[in-house]
């Protein structure tokens, strides 16, 4: 625990989680899509869900979706800055189920140029965030290093492969998590990242055979 897990996030409020991480949230959400979204369609669960408008969610989660700050002025405004720039953000209250945190949002986004990815992520607390779904694969992603995302055939080697092209460009693993729903079926490899990955290395890795794709998310603030 440090300083800021105490005394919070620097912010516009009012609260640190339904706030400061909404927009955390719509960052993180956007770095996954690789791009700020043109049109999203986010399902708001729980306490999200019941306060939103109050606490201002659906302003903060859209300021992250467009690349802003958590202590950024303009949060207030957002949706009618998005709708000025053309963006088509709806929220919506919804039920994810009961395994799932209170102050989670369901993001289905499309980017300019059509690519669009569905990001399930919470708000867990001081401004913290973590996504525990990408289309459809389990993961668990907080935002706070650069990350790989690595869809891949679950069999013995991938991940020695995988870290060896990581260490040949002298890039080094903080952490690695691989999530499968089965033996022998597909796995997510989640590894977070002293450093940017180079696009170089991402496209090497995009080569292996038993790997799905490869997203490189960087760091949010």
């Amino acid at each position: 625990m440090n300083l800021f897990d105490i005394i919070g996030p620097v912010m516009i409020g009012p609260s640190s989680s339904h706030t400061a991480g909404a927009c955390r949230l719509g960052l993180l959400a956007a770095a996954i899509l690789g791009q700020e979204p043109v049109r999203a369609d986010i399902l708001l669960h729980g306490s999200f869900a019941r306060t939103y408008r109050g606490h201002g969610t659906d302003r903060a989660l859209a300021a992250g979706l467009m690349g802003w700050a958590p202590d950024d002025l303009r949060i207030p405004q957002a949706l009618s800055l998005a709708k000025e720039e053309g963006r088509d953000f709806v929220f919506r209250p919804g039920d994810l189920g009961s395994m799932v945190h209170p102050n989670t949002a369901c993001f289905q986004l499309t980017g300019a140029d059509g690519r669009e990815c569905r990001v399930i992520g919470s708000s867990i607390g001081g401004g913290q965030v973590k996504v525990t779904s990408i289309d459809g694969f389990a993961v668990e992603l907080t935002g706070v290093l650069p990350a790989l995302l690595i869809p891949h055939r679950d069999e013995p080697g991938v991940i020695a492969l995988v870290s060896s092209i990581l260490a040949l460009h002298q890039v080094n693993i903080a952490s690695m998590r691989v999530f499968r729903d089965n033996k022998g079926g597909l796995a997510t490899m989640v590894l977070e990242c002293d450093e940017g990955v180079p696009d170089n290395v991402v496209h090497q890795l995009e080569t292996l055979d038993p790997v799905h794709s490869v997203r490189f998310v960087d760091r949010v603030v």
